[in-house]
Formats: structure tokens, C-alpha cells, sequence
């Protein structure tokens, strides 16, 4: 799956490797049945990002079993839309920003 990423999820990527933002995250993690675009385990944060076929009815579903079953292993989640990434980086970025500030560093 690694080799067959968005372009938003590449954009993406590029700010959130190698720390960048202070904290490592990995692409492509599974947790449990399903596959988390970036994850960070320090904080136990993963960032989804979504398509248009993300409104579509069984995908509505998906997405909240998913989003139940990450809350009860304790993973939190944030979104954006890949327009969001592709429009504006740097908005996104700062929403990331905000919930990484919450998390204080212990490394």
C-alpha cells in the first residue's frame, strides 16, 4: 500500500517523517483490522486522510465502526480532507500542530 499512496498523503508525508514535527510517525500502520495512514505511537494519534469516496453511504459506515474500534484501543484520530492537504499544507499542519501541543514530550 506504501507504494500506492495519495498525493496528499506524499505532501504529507514529507512534513511528518523524520520528526519534523517533533515526533516520530510511522505511514501505513495496522492496528488491529485496519490500516492507519500515519501513526503516531508516543501519543497513540493517527492522522487519516480522506477522499471523496468517503461520503459515499457504506464508506459513512466503515468509518465509524473503524473510529469505534480505534476509541476503544485508545487511539485518537484527526482528519483532514485530501483537498485540505493539497490546498492548504500548512493549515493542516498547524491543526496538527495544536494536538501535538497538548501532548507534552517525555524523550
Amino acid at each position: 500500500m506504501r507504494n500506492n499512496q495519495t498525493e496528499a498523503e506524499k505532501i504529507l508525508w514529507d512534513y511528518l517523517k523524520n520528526k519534523k514535527l517533533g515526533y516520530k510517525f510511522t505511514r501505513q500502520y495496522s492496528a488491529g483490522p485496519y490500516i492507519l495512514d500515519f501513526y503516531c505511537p508516543k501519543l497513540r494519534l493517527a492522522i487519516e486522510l480522506d477522499g471523496s469516496h468517503h461520503n459515499e453511504e457504506n464508506s459513512v459506515l466503515y468509518d465509524k465502526d473503524r473510529e469505534e474500534y480505534l476509541k476503544a484501543v485508545n487511539i485518537k484520530i484527526i482528519r483532514f480532507w485530501n483537498d485540505e492537504v493539497m490546498k492548504d499544507v500548512n493549515k493542516v499542519l498547524d491543526e496538527i500542530s495544536r494536538h501535538l501541543r497538548y501532548h507534552p514530550r517525555s524523550d
